[in-house]
């Protein structure tokens, strides 16, 4: 059985709003260990305006946080609900991240993550993007639940 989550079920898992809530699906959900997020990237995106000017590209940066929050979207929805209510995931570490590709409006961004290992609140993944078959980026990033105040 394949277990997918849209973007209205995302919401209710992560605290991310338009126009930061970056994936638009979670596909091929294997709980707490590796899913596949879609990122519609379009010529309407925030980003496009200023990134640039006449040649938009999405920034690094916003792969990444795409990356954290596909992250986010399969621990939050791996885990027993009482254990993550009134909890947040934040970013601790961005490590081996690599750019290979720009990132072009009006495409369909493909991220591969996988949970490499947890210790309590602390846990490590890795993913890599893809644009059709031509891999965009790649990272590994560590990431901690944290009680919301």
């Amino acid at each position: 059985m394949t277990i997918s989550l849209n973007k209205s079920q995302i919401q209710d898992l992560l605290p991310h709003r338009e126009p930061m809530l970056l994936i638009d699906e979670l596909l091929n959900i294997k709980k707490l260990f590796s899913a596949t997020a879609i990122v519609n990237v379009k010529k309407d995106s925030f980003f496009v305006q200023g990134h640039f000017p006449g040649e938009p590209v999405m920034p690094g940066v916003l792969i990444v946080e795409a990356f954290g929050q596909s992250a986010a979207a399969l621990t939050a929805h791996g885990l027993d609900k009482a254990t993550y209510e009134n909890k947040l995931v934040f970013l601790m570490s961005i490590e081996k991240a690599r750019f290979r590709n720009p990132v072009i409006p009006d495409c369909k961004l493909e991220l591969n993550i996988e949970a490499i290992r947890s210790h309590g609140r602390v846990w490590k993944y890795k993913g890599e993007a893809f644009v059709g078959e031509k891999k965009m980026a790649d990272a590994q990033w560590s990431a901690t639940i944290v009680d919301r105040k």
